[in-house]
């Protein structure tokens, strides 16, 4: 059997091809900014000058328990005021020696003049700081450390800054140091008189003797001269100074007594 095809019809027209669809763009994604494009937020006057004095206080902290605990264990060759001293007289008589050739009545003497509760307190003597504004602040409250950082770290005078650097690293001080090395250091950089800085020039050029040597009277003397060296003299003392000199014999007697001197004697 024969299979014939099917019969196929054509109506002559040809079937209109489909136009290809645009393929759809893709949408670009945004670009990231880079870091040098992206704007940072200005910062105010105000944080500006916060942000400088938080530096500069961390710097000052820093530099503050470098300095101290770099003069813990080396001694200081000079300060400000003794060399501002010797541009002005052209030259200072100054010699460092160390605590153990110091009488140790020396010691306490220099305490029971300017510091009786030196072992007491940690840098400031709080008592001593309300008798002296009960007293209309006519007399000095600084202690023997407070003093030691004037006069190794700062300079003198009364402004508010030097007060301020002075109440801030005078604790640093005490946390670092012990109270013989303050002593030490104190007895050492002290003004004796015009050019005359430290116990070993003072005991020299008043008594001709080493600081060792020194009795009870010449050192109660050194020490009756120390807040105003320049107008007060341990070789002719006034009478003031005599009746001054007296009170801090008594008083070092006192304090080596009832134990106010343990703290700087071996």
């Amino acid at each position: 059997m024969v299979f014939l095809p099917a019969k196929v019809t054509y109506s002559g027209v040809m079937p209109k091809a489909k136009k290809p669809q645009p393929k759809p763009k893709k949408t670009p994604e945004p670009r990231t900014k880079r870091r040098s494009e992206t704007k940072r937020p200005r910062r105010s006057l105000r944080a500006w000058i916060g942000f400088l004095a938080l530096r500069s206080f961390t710097l000052f902290m820093v530099l503050t328990l470098f300095f101290i605990g770099l003069t813990a264990v080396i001694n200081p060759p000079t300060t400000y005021y003794m060399w501002s001293e010797s541009r002005r007289l052209g030259e200072i008589d100054h010699e460092w020696i160390p605590a153990e050739n110091i009488a140790p009545v020396m010691l306490r003497s220099a305490v029971a003049a300017e510091d009786a509760n030196f072992c007491l307190h940690w840098g400031f003597d709080v008592m001593a700081i309300r008798n002296a504004l009960d007293d209309g602040g006519n007399r000095g409250a600084s202690t023997i450390s407070q003093q030691v950082v004037k006069n190794v770290f700062l300079w003198p005078g009364r402004n508010w800054l030097r007060k301020a650097m002075e109440a801030f690293m005078t604790p640093v001080l005490e946390a670092v140091w012990t109270k013989r090395r303050i002593l030490e250091v104190y007895l050492n950089v002290a003004e004796f008189g015009s050019g005359v800085f430290g116990i070993d020039a003072a005991s020299h050029h008043y008594f001709g003797t080493a600081p060792a040597s020194l009795s009870p009277q010449q050192a109660a003397l050194l020490a009756a001269i120390l807040p105003n060296p320049k107008e007060r003299s341990a070789k002719t003392p006034s009478a003031f100074v005599s009746r001054r000199a007296s009170s801090v014999q008594d008083g070092a007697a006192l304090i080596r007594k009832d134990g106010r001197a343990a703290c700087f004697e071996d």
